[in-house]
């Protein structure tokens, strides 16, 4: 799970314009947030890597994961009025998103 959260976190610094697209409009300082976290994303999974932190590490990612979901939404809500036919990836993300959630989760116990 530290390996993929280390990744995902890095696609922010490398695809920014992605993130940026799927923040809603409400969220202030788009750029800022997908800055803010990707890097969180990535010292979340550095703190799962360490059996010493790996509880503390899998509670921010439940709480970054939460934080997250409506930029989630945001990005089907974008694919159905574009019409982009990635719109069923768009709303597979969210029941994927809960199922992040529970995998967090199984590494607080």
């Amino acid at each position: 799970m530290g390996v993929l959260y280390i990744l995902a976190g890095i696609n922010h610094f490398v695809h920014p314009r992605f993130y940026r697209e799927i923040m809603p409009p409400w969220v202030p300082h788009h750029s800022l947030m997908v800055w803010v976290s990707g890097l969180c994303e990535v010292l979340f999974a550095m703190l799962l890597l360490n059996a010493a932190t790996s509880k503390a590490g899998a509670w921010l990612i439940i709480v970054l994961l939460i934080a997250i979901f409506p930029a989630n939404i945001q990005m089907a809500v974008n694919f159905m009025k574009e019409g982009n036919p990635w719109l069923w990836v768009a709303i597979m993300r969210l029941p994927v998103q809960v199922a992040l959630i529970w995998w967090a989760w199984l590494y607080t116990k």
